[in-house]
């Protein structure tokens, strides 16, 4: 390491090494565990470090090969044969084979595994309908589902289905997270909290050791001064560029500015265990009083589109397109609020300083927090920081909040509603449904979507659930977003993806 002694600890003036690459992220990263992670910024480091058994092909949500080189689903699509890529081996030199999937599985699916006390595994969610993983030999692996399950293969391509080292996690225990082993383009090299993550060259890649010799990426909290790096030289790429930034690193050659459209939802989550969002009203309230074009056009500068539901647009095949937005109707709301009983009580809302996908979250409460005042809402602010914010939100909002910003980038149209919207997915069932919203129809309608192998019907059923969620209102949907990233002009072969991943197996940089 003592190569990359220096990089990226102070601003830098001159131009990063040749051949590493500096990335500005909007965090620190929680855990290198991809099993016990949840946020994309977490995600950008770790999918270049592990593979799963298939990934998503470049500019697609499509899956294609990765360690499985194929599969075969049965007719009832309950059991499915993955053939493994033979030759691999983890960073850590241990082999890749049968028994290590099986154990990743029943690692985080499985209660009396050895090794599942190195959680908590806040996606296993994504495999509930696995009953079984066997390993029928060396390089064939089966799993076995206690129902058709259709997003099974996308879940398998998500950050929770990458392929972590049994060996690393029976030598390490729950400090794993911090000392990784995967089978990825990059091996781990070193974690020096709140400066950075470095990542180097596997020269044993299976699909090639990439162009770069490492990825340093650095937790750059604040806006300006990560935009103030990247002008200076101290970082090649950045993203989650700032909304005001954008049009001046378009209009300068030294840089490049990527754009990519993905599903993606940026809403506040209203807790409906408590006053005033226990009432219907209450909730539509807040999202005719939101001014969301305001919000895309002023604060975001036309980055992102208006929210109309729980389902992003990106997911076309399932959008509800005849769903509108509320529309922004000021005196709609103060009579709403009335007709709820609202008589000016304090309402607390929490806000994040940055995170994944959070689009301006500072300046979006404050705008949202004067809007909600026009109407004769009392808001109360309170600021987190990005990690300590999502300890604060997933175990639930009640006694605490009445108000939290959220945003998510899935992968599959299944993923957000139902991890968020279900009764069984109340933060104490290990779920993400931190405002408890609870609609007997609409649990039955996302068990009976996922279990539909037609995409046809599925997408019919996710297009009732999203009429009946946009008019029980437990969100104010607010705003899709239009990823971005800026990298210096010399970087070679980047581009960002639908999944809001970052992919750097074949990136390169003089």
């Amino acid at each position: 390491m003592a190569g990359f002694a220096g990089v990226g600890l102070q601003p830098a003036e001159a131009q990063t090494p040749p051949n590493v690459l500096i990335v500005g992220q909007i965090a620190e990263p929680k855990s290198l565990d991809p099993h016990a992670v949840t946020a994309v910024n977490d995600f950008r480091i770790l999918m270049n470090v592990y593979d799963g058994l298939v990934r998503y092909s470049d500019g697609t949500l499509e899956v294609e090969p990765a360690l499985a080189e194929s599969w075969e689903i049965s007719d009832d699509g309950k059991t499915y044969t993955f053939h493994l890529r033979e030759g691999v081996t983890f960073h850590d030199g241990s082999p890749f084979n049968a028994e290590a999937v099986k154990f990743n599985f029943q690692r985080f699916l499985d209660e009396e595994h050895p090794y599942h006390d190195t959680g908590p595994f806040p996606l296993a969610f994504f495999f509930s309908a696995v009953e079984e993983v066997t390993a029928e030999d060396e390089h064939t692996v089966v799993f076995t589902l206690n129902e058709p399950y259709a997003p099974f293969l996308s879940n398998l391509a998500y950050p929770m289905g990458l392929i972590v080292s049994p060996a690393a996690v029976e030598e390490h225990g729950k400090d794993f997270g911090r000392n990784p082993s995967g089978t990825g383009a990059f091996k781990f090299a070193e974690w020096e909290s709140n400066s950075r993550v470095v990542v180097e060259r596997n020269e044993d890649f299976w699909d090639g050791a990439p162009p770069l010799e490492a990825v340093v990426f650095r937790p750059i909290t604040d806006a300006n001064t990560r935009v103030a790096e990247m002008l200076s030289g101290g970082l090649d790429l950045m993203v989650e560029t700032p909304p005001d930034n954008v049009a001046q690193f378009a209009d300068d050659p030294a840089f490049t500015v990527y754009e990519q459209a993905g599903p993606h939802v940026w809403f506040l989550i209203l807790n409906m265990k408590e006053e005033p969002f226990d009432e219907k009203a209450a909730r539509q309230a807040v999202n005719y009083a939101i001014n969301k074009q305001a919000l895309v056009e002023n604060v975001l500068q036309g980055t992102a589109e208006i929210a109309a539901g729980p389902t992003p647009p990106a997911f076309a095949w399932a959008h509800n397109e005849s769903l509108e937005p509320y529309p922004y109707d000021p005196e709609k709301a103060k009579e709403l609020l009335e007709e709820a009983g609202y008589d000016g009580e304090e309402v607390v809302f929490y806000v994040t300083e940055g995170g994944s996908g959070m689009l301006d979250p500072v300046a979006m409460g404050t705008a949202i927090q004067a809007d909600l005042a026009a109407v004769g809402m009392n808001v109360k602010i309170e600021t987190y920081e990005w990690n300590t914010f999502l300890g604060e939100v997933n175990p639930g909002l009640e006694g605490k909040a009445d108000m939290a910003e959220m945003a998510w980038m899935t992968n599959d149209p299944d993923t957000l509603p139902y991890l968020t919207l279900r009764t069984d997915a109340f933060p104490e069932n290990g779920g993400f449904n931190s405002g408890y919203y609870s609609n007997p129809e609409v649990d039955t309608i996302l068990e009976q979507a996922r279990q539909a192998t037609e995409m046809e019907e599925r997408a019919a059923l996710y297009q009732q659930m999203q009429e009946i969620v946009h008019e029980d209102a437990p969100w104010a949907f607010i705003a899709n977003w239009k990823q971005n990233a800026v990298a210096k002009a010399e970087v070679q072969n980047f581009k960002l993806q639908p999944s809001f991943f970052l992919t750097l197996r074949n990136v390169s940089k003089p």
